[in-house]
C-alpha cells in the first residue's frame, strides 16, 4: 500500500514539475507544445511558397529599370500574384533583424493559417501594389513570430521577400488599439506595412500595431 502511494505521489510530483516547466517556458519565451506543431506547419508553408515561386518568370526583365519604372512593373506583377495565392499557403518571407525574425508568412489570418506563421490580411494589398499591406502574428503560441513585437523601434527595417521582388520598409511608429479599431488597416493610397499582434501577452484585449513605410525595392 505504501509503495503504491509513493508511486502515485512521485507521478503527481513529476506531472506537476512538467506543468510548471511548461508554464515557465511560456512566460519566458513561448508555448512549447504548439511550437512543435507550428514548426511542422511552417515547413508546409515553405513548401507551398517554393511551388508558388515557380509560377513567376525570371526577374532579369526587371534589372536596369529606373526606380519609377521598376515600381510600376512590380505593381503589375503583384497584381498577377494576387490571382495565384491561396489561403493557408506561403506567399513570402518576412525578416525583422532587430527581433531575429526570419519566417515564411502565409495568406490568411484565420486560426489555421496563423498556426503556420504570420498571416497576410487578404483584404489588404500585396507588397508592391502601392497600398497598405498588413500582416498579423501570434505572440505566445505557434512559433510566436511576433513575440517581441513591442521591442521593434522606429527606424528598424522590415524586409518582405516575395517571389517577384524584395521590399524594405522602415518602422515609423507604433500604437496600441482595441480589436475593433480596424482603421489601422485602412488604405492610405501609398505603400506602407502594418504589423498586428495581440496585446498584452497572453491576452487578446488589445492589439499592438507597428507602422512602416516603404524605403526600397530590389529584384
Amino acid at each position: 500500500m505504501h509503495r503504491a502511494l509513493r508511486i502515485v505521489s512521485t507521478a503527481l510530483i513529476t506531472a506537476g514539475i512538467v506543468v510548471l516547466l511548461d508554464v515557465a517556458m511560456t512566460l519566458i519565451w513561448k508555448e512549447p507544445m504548439s511550437t512543435v506543431y507550428g514548426s511542422i506547419q511552417q515547413g508546409d508553408a515553405k513548401d507551398s511558397l517554393a511551388e508558388l515561386q515557380e509560377a513567376f518568370p525570371d526577374t532579369d526583365e526587371l534589372t536596369g529599370l529606373e526606380d519609377a519604372a521598376l515600381a510600376r512593373r512590380i505593381a503589375r506583377i503583384a497584381d498577377r500574384f494576387e490571382d495565384k495565392v491561396e489561403v493557408g499557403n506561403g506567399i513570402g518571407t518576412i525578416r525583422i533583424p532587430s527581433i531575429d525574425l526570419d519566417m515564411v508568412f502565409v495568406e490568411g489570418t484565420d486560426s489555421a493559417s496563423l498556426q503556420k506563421g504570420p498571416g497576410h490580411y487578404p483584404e489588404t494589398a500585396y507588397p508592391g501594389q502601392g497600398h497598405t499591406v498588413a500582416i498579423a502574428g501570434h505572440r505566445t503560441t505557434y512559433l510566436a513570430p511576433f513575440n517581441a513585437i513591442d521591442d521593434i523601434e522606429e527606424g528598424d527595417e522590415i524586409e518582405l521577400e516575395m517571389p517577384y521582388a524584395t521590399l524594405t520598409y522602415e518602422v515609423s511608429g507604433h500604437r496600441v488599439v482595441d480589436p475593433e479599431d480596424v482603421w489601422v488597416l485602412k488604405d492610405r493610397n501609398r505603400e506602407r506595412l502594418v504589423l498586428s499582434a495581440c496585446h498584452p501577452k497572453f491576452s487578446a484585449a488589445q492589439r499592438y500595431i507597428i507602422f512602416a513605410e516603404l524605403t526600397g525595392i530590389e529584384v
